[in-house]
């Protein structure tokens, strides 16, 4: 499928969403795209806009795109817009277009939770008011944040595909790491094996490639989303890696767990061992939980209570997110009841999302120990779309 035909079965996506929600008009309000893309245009249009652009998909299914003249023909190129350019101002033909389709409500591209959603600059804001003055429609303006979440979230099989392929690309990266790493290397050099692998093959990043991917080797690496150093891998340490690629303009996020054998050893030490299989054991916890209907903080508990249960602090970040076109792709979080995750964690998992399963504990004098997984939610469960990791993984000491 290509770009043109994914962006069609969006917005038959779109449309139903608007029907679903009681909504007449979605409005994406957009101007110099390449300076400041909005999030949720690339799955509606994917094009590069200079001059103010409104983008209205409308419940009935007729959906209008008012653009600038030269940046017009991309627009009639996709075939799926009444196309409507100006030379001068988009304001006059703005107004008639919402008078022909007369909206009750127009949801607008803002969003106080979901940045996601959340692409319409306030000077934008003030411009389309200013426009909408001495109109009904400058009072029936809301907010479009669920109808991009469900958009975003609700994975079509065209999209599913494109992350499994994705997926696939990483394990195959990670079997290759396993085979070149050995004690000695440094965080820097294992992360330049793992660039030089994903610039051969043509392929980008889920985030930025100085972040990505995140090598943790033993104890005296930093936590979280640090770029690698100078750290050196040393036999008896763990060594963890988070990787995401970007692949047909769908990414992976994975992460992945091993061991450096020590000298004499033939498998991890006991510590070792119950850090893997309680990270492991709560994968499994948050797992059983993760129901379609089921609100994100729910998903977050289950799994944050195996870890302290089994005598681990609590992990300070979310144990999921939704996995897309970027590795945080909005919406929905299995995360705590934070302020941080304020009205996302009780948003509730729908059938389509795809979601990363992760977390981590410290084993003291060793090194981090975390796993990540990325899953597919059906209408009973969730189907793995990572072979997941269930033992640890070795590296010899030699």
């Amino acid at each position: 499928m290509n770009n043109t035909q994914l962006i069609q079965e969006k917005l038959a996506q779109a449309t139903a969403i608007l029907d679903e929600l009681n909504v007449d008009a979605w409005l994406t309000f957009v101007r110099e795209t390449s300076l400041q893309p909005d999030p949720a245009l690339e799955l509606i249009a994917d094009i590069d806009v200079t001059w103010k652009t409104a983008f209205i998909v409308s419940r009935s299914g007729r959906h209008v795109c008012i653009i600038g003249h030269f940046d017009a023909e991309n627009a009639r190129n996709l075939g799926l817009y009444q196309v409507i350019d100006y030379h001068q101002g988009i304001s006059q033909p703005l107004r008639e277009a919402l008078a022909k389709l007369d909206p009750a409500q127009i949801a607008i591209n803002y969003s106080e939770n979901d940045v996601a959603a959340d692409g319409l600059s306030l000077g934008m804001y003030r411009s389309l008011q200013v426009m909408l003055a001495g109109t009904p429609y400058a009072d029936r303006l809301i907010s479009a944040e669920k109808i991009i979440a469900a958009l975003r979230g609700r994975k079509s099989q065209a999209e599913i595909e494109r992350v499994r392929q994705a997926v696939a690309t990483t394990e195959t990266l990670f079997d290759e790491v396993e085979e070149f790493v050995r004690p000695g290397m440094t965080q820097r050099e294992i992360a330049e094996f793992v660039h030089g692998r994903i610039d051969s093959l043509g392929l980008g990043y889920a985030w930025p490639k100085p972040f990505n991917p995140i090598v943790t080797c033993g104890p005296e690496s930093a936590s979280g989303h640090a770029a690698p150093g100078d750290v050196a891998l040393q036999k008896g340490h763990t060594l963890h890696m988070d990787l995401g690629v970007r692949q047909n303009d769908y990414c992976s996020d994975i992460q992945r767990m091993w061991y450096v054998l020590d000298d004499g050893e033939t498998a991890a030490p006991p510590e070792v061992q119950r850090a893997f299989e309680v990270v492991l054991g709560a994968i499994k916890a948050g797992e059983a939980a993760l129901r379609p209907g089921v609100p994100g903080w729910q998903v977050d508990a289950a799994a944050r209570a195996h870890i302290v249960e089994n005598g681990y602090p609590e992990y300070m970040h979310a144990f999921g997110h939704l996995l897309g076109r970027v590795a945080h792709d909005g919406a929905t979080v299995l995360g705590p009841r934070w302020e941080r995750y304020a009205g996302i964690c009780d948003l509730p998992v729908e059938v389509g999302n795809i979601f990363t399963l992760e977390l981590h504990v410290i084993v003291p004098e060793r090194g981090m120990m975390s796993l990540e997984e990325d899953v597919l939610v059906t209408a009973d469960g969730v189907e793995y779309l990572s072979e997941p990791q269930t033992s640890l993984r070795y590296i010899q000491g030699y």
